[in-house]
């Protein structure tokens, strides 16, 4: 049985901070059976990394939104799910079950369960310390693109 369970401040380091003021609009996908296993890119200089199982039931979608300054990496471990992201959610994206993403900090994304499985993702999630010194969430919900006003009808996948 898998249990993942979230975990703030896992790592209480102080490492050299890079400049978080710039965005990406990059989405990265290692399918399964790929050369590596996993996605290696340069971190935006992690304070503390969380961990978390996040489940999209069939018939089902998130909300569309960024990250301000979080880098997200994800594993998909089971069903498939659409990817809208970047810049006016325009770019379409398949994941299955064994695929890798990385998702650069400001890069908008939604994802969308249109399949009768459940989708499960393990989720790591950089989260870092705003100008205060204290943790920042960095989410930024979005307004839904007209050309996805299909995605109206869907239910909201809610996390408990």
């Amino acid at each position: 049985m898998l249990r993942v369970s979230k975990v703030d401040d896992w790592l209480n380091l102080q490492p050299t901070r890079r400049d978080l003021r710039t965005t990406g609009d990059c989405v990265i996908i290692q399918s399964a059976g790929g050369p590596r296993a996993g996605v290696r890119v340069p971190l935006a200089g992690p304070r503390t990394l969380g961990l978390n199982l996040v489940m999209i039931a069939p018939g089902s979608r998130g909300m569309p939104h960024y990250h301000r300054g979080n880098e997200i990496a994800l594993y998909l471990v089971s069903g498939e799910t659409e990817v809208w992201h970047g810049a006016g959610l325009a770019k379409r994206s398949t994941v299955r079950a064994g695929d890798f993403i990385y998702i650069p900090p400001g890069t908008p994304h939604l994802a969308v369960n249109r399949g009768d499985v459940t989708s499960i993702a393990v989720v790591a999630r950089t989260d870092p310390a705003d100008d205060s010194g204290t943790v920042d969430n960095g989410t930024v919900v979005i307004e839904l693109p007209r050309h996805l006003a299909g995605l109206l009808s869907l239910p909201i996948a809610i996390q408990e």
